[in-house]
């Protein structure tokens, strides 16, 4: 007691300087102002509020795909779109004609079969000897070699979708055709992620599954002898498509849809009734059906005569080079 008698003053500092220190210093005005400025308004808090009670329905979904019938109008558009991307990307090659493009075919093909080996040296000179021997092609420079002339054609464009424990998984999936416009014509179907790789990859497998066709005057109404029909009733079944194709005159035209029509006309057939069965609407099963109807043409036995009366031909109609050797000698 005697010692906090003797000191009162150093108690009274130290009370001093705990209530400075508890204080709270006073804002001026302009702090407040900018304080108030930094403060979100009320309206901004009940807008989040409604964000989050908005229905799930209305958020799209995880892969970007609408469900019900925007799906449908998006599948008829990105075919369309697709499409024509990559007619205008061939058109743009034609004209400019790059570097690169010049490049890859400066690049020689180097064979990695015994047929490829065969068509570098020269020892089979056209696609009809190859399909005499009933052998694999399995290597695309071959069929870009002996049918400088194909031309592509992208039949179908889908989106196939896979559901698994991450989410949907989208793809492409493209049906392509390739033909010369003269016995020779073939498919292909692909599935990848971008569109671009997928048409390119289809068309590499349409000329690897090319097939020969038979044509002739097989119509009774006509007698021209000229190969520009079927030479005899054939039928090609895939699925629950089926497909008949009928010898027609001349003048009668591809009477058919349009996909079966751009096939037919890569075959090199110019006149054909076409009778369908089933669900045609599946462009696969209707297009394999068509290729399987004209591939039948080559498995139909004849006589000796009936070749030489309806003018059957297999394959290109050019004739080799080697028959006009007996005329000049005659001469």
């Amino acid at each position: 007691m005697k010692d906090k008698d003797k000191n009162p003053g150093k108690d009274e500092e130290k009370d001093k300087t705990v209530q400075e220190k508890n204080k709270k210093p006073k804002k001026s005005v302009e702090d407040e102002a900018v304080a108030g400025k930094d403060q979100k308004p009320e309206e901004s808090v009940e807008d989040e509020a409604e964000k989050v009670k908005k229905p799930k329905s209305e958020k799209p979904s995880s892969d970007g795909v609408d469900s019900g019938e925007e799906a449908v109008e998006t599948n008829e558009e990105l075919e369309k779109r697709i499409i024509k991307e990559h007619r205008e990307r061939e058109a743009r090659v034609k004209e400019r004609k790059p570097r690169r493009v010049e490049e890859e075919k400066k690049v020689e093909w180097k064979p990695r079969t015994k047929l490829g080996w065969q068509v570098f040296r020269g020892e089979i000179a056209s696609m009809r000897q190859i399909m005499e021997q009933s052998n694999p092609i399995k290597e695309v420079e071959l069929v870009d070699k002996l049918l400088p002339e194909l031309q592509e054609e992208i039949l179908d464009v889908g989106r196939v979708q896979r559901v698994t424990d991450s989410g949907r998984r989208m793809r492409f999936r493209v049906v392509a055709a390739v033909g010369n416009n003269d016995g020779y014509v073939g498919i292909g179907v692909s599935k990848g992620k971008e569109a671009g790789p997928t048409i390119r990859k289809a068309i590499e497998r349409a000329k690897l599954n090319i097939v020969e066709v038979k044509r002739g005057c097989g119509s009774w109404e006509c007698g021209c002898g000229q190969p520009h029909t079927v030479p005899f009733k054939v039928s090609g079944k895939e699925g629950s498509v089926n497909v008949t194709l009928k010898p027609a005159p001349r003048g009668t035209g591809i009477v058919t849809g349009e996909l079966s029509k751009t096939l037919i006309h890569l075959a090199g057939i110019q006149d054909v009734w076409v009778k369908t069965e089933g669900h045609s609407r599946t462009g696969i099963n209707f297009a394999k059906a068509v290729i399987q109807a004209l591939q039948n043409t080559k498995y139909v036995k004849l006589r000796e005569g009936d070749t030489k009366r309806l003018r059957i031909i297999e394959g290109q109609c050019k004739q080799p080079k080697k028959e006009e050797k007996p005329e000049e000698e005659t001469k």
